[in-house]
């Protein structure tokens, strides 16, 4: 007898990750991640230990896509994965646009009035083969929905022209500047530093 294949069952669809959960997909969204950003294979073994270590840490959630799998013995694969956590002094990103703000010569009372209250977005990955269709918006809606900062910050790499999905997404969710051509220690790639007032307005596609 011949299968069918509906739009239903080749629809990734959203879902909450709890720690657990998370730990048991952690190379499967590392893996994610070292495609999305480009990454040589193998940063997934450096990265591990901190996704895991971020578990820890105060207002930590997750969000995952995961693409039914058309045999029902197999588990679902992921597909997308966003996280992140309530940010706090002590952390090094946070440290690390600190001491960005202070050097392109933010005043003392601009720096702590940016830094004072923010749900970090640490990570936003969709795999290349699933970009396109509405997944990065739907997982930032889901996520950042009942954050209780004022504020959702994050940083991304730099684009000539701002011309790639997650920069689009990023402006149509209302991100403005923080700190833009900002280098992290560890990597040579210029980073913007972006942020917006907390709620978001609606759903975005």
């Amino acid at each position: 007898m011949r299968t069918v294949v509906t739009d239903a069952q080749t629809t990734p669809y959203l879902v909450d990750l709890t720690p657990p959960e998370f730990r048991q997909r952690l190379f499967e969204a590392l893996s994610i991640y070292v495609e999305a950003m480009g990454y040589p294979r193998g940063t997934e073994q450096s990265r591990a230990p901190m996704w895991s270590e971020h578990l820890h840490r105060p207002g930590w959630r997750a969000v995952g896509a995961l693409l039914p799998n058309t045999d029902p013995n197999q588990p679902d694969s992921l597909v997308a994965v966003a996280y992140g956590y309530h940010g706090a002094a002590h952390q090094w990103w946070h440290q690390q646009v600190r001491d960005g703000l202070r050097r392109t010569g933010h005043s003392p009372h601009s720096v702590e009035a940016t830094l004072d209250d923010y749900f970090e977005l640490t990570e936003l990955h969709v795999l290349p083969s699933a970009q396109g269709h509405g997944l990065g918006g739907r997982l930032c809606s889901r996520l950042l929905g009942g954050v209780s900062a004022d504020n959702v910050m994050l940083s991304t790499p730099e684009v000539v022209g701002e011309d790639n999905r997650a920069w689009r997404l990023y402006r149509r969710l209302g991100f403005e500047d923080v700190l833009r051509d900002f280098t992290f220690a560890g990597d040579r790639r210029p980073f913007a530093v972006l942020g917006r007032r907390l709620p978001l307005d609606g759903p975005v596609a």
